[in-house]
């Protein structure tokens, strides 16, 4: 395990309660993410759940009536989910482990599959393949399979709505100018991290045997006033929540997205690992 792994992993081990509440509070990236996936993930599909996290997309999905399987990363994640879990009352399997390596798990078992956190983490775009060969090989063909990012703005737009005395900062700055220059960033920000332009995810994809489905802003264009729209009553969260399904597919809506959603179809025989 790299130096890189090393540090996410002792990251999430240390701020479980803090993903936790993370989507409970910032709502928009869960209710837009969920809205989508569950057009696609019924009850009774089996689902794996890669870089799950403390398990939010996970036991929502079980309180559905949906198999799932969580792989993380972090130990302390796995363990938190199977907690929540059994004091819900519902059935699940959590297991620590990487993304890149599943040898554990038997191919083309599952009917969908989550990989929404590892491209998070994954500086190199060898290891981002890689991560995506180990989660293709494990969907059904015809599956569904959703890869979030973090977006190429998302640190200017956090800065701005939250931190925005942060732009004296020349380190941040640096990030910024990132931004000038089109590039994506690859190194360290609130643990080791990889923020994807928008533009570069769809050719990504076309590496690989997918179908598109959708691919959006998780945040609609709301992320740089949505601690506005969480103060509101819920009638008119609501509203702006419906809106923002309606408008997260747009290409306008790609450069305000703090996470990036793309969910596609696999396609053709079984995907060799490489």
């Amino acid at each position: 395990m790299g130096t890189h792994t090393e540090n996410v992993k002792a990251y999430y081990d240390a701020s479980v309660e803090k993903e936790w509440d993370r989507l409970a509070k910032e709502r928009l990236e869960f209710d837009i993410n969920m809205n989508f996936l569950s057009r696609y993930i019924k009850p009774g599909d089996s689902l794996l759940d890669l870089g799950g996290g403390p398990g939010r997309y996970a036991l929502a999905f079980a309180e559905k009536g949906v198999q799932v399987t969580l792989c993380d990363l972090s130990p302390a994640n796995a363990a938190f989910a199977l907690k929540k879990a059994k004091e819900a009352g519902l059935p699940l399997t959590a297991f620590a482990g990487d993304a890149r390596e599943l040898a554990s798990l038997t191919d083309e078992m599952f009917d969908h599959v989550l990989l929404m956190g590892p491209m998070y983490h994954l500086l190199e775009e060898q290891e981002r393949e890689t991560a995506m060969r180990a989660a293709l090989s494990r969907l059904k063909p015809g599956g569904t399979i959703a890869v979030a990012y973090i977006g190429s703005y998302a640190g200017l737009i956090y800065d701005m709505r939250d931190y925005p005395e942060d732009v004296l900062n020349p380190g941040v700055l640096d990030l910024f100018e990132l931004l000038v220059q089109e590039k994506p960033f690859a190194g360290r920000a609130f643990t080791d991290a990889y923020f994807e332009r928008h533009q570069n995810v769809l050719p990504f994809m076309a590496g690989f045997p997918l179908e598109t489905l959708h691919f959006l802003s998780s945040e609609a264009m709301f992320a740089p006033c949505s601690d506005r729209l969480y103060a509101q009553p819920e009638a008119v969260y609501k509203t702006w929540l419906d809106l923002g399904v309606r408008l997260a597919e747009l290409p306008d809506a790609l450069p305000f997205a703090e996470h990036l959603l793309y969910i596609g179809r696999k396609i053709g025989r079984k995907l060799e690992e490489s």
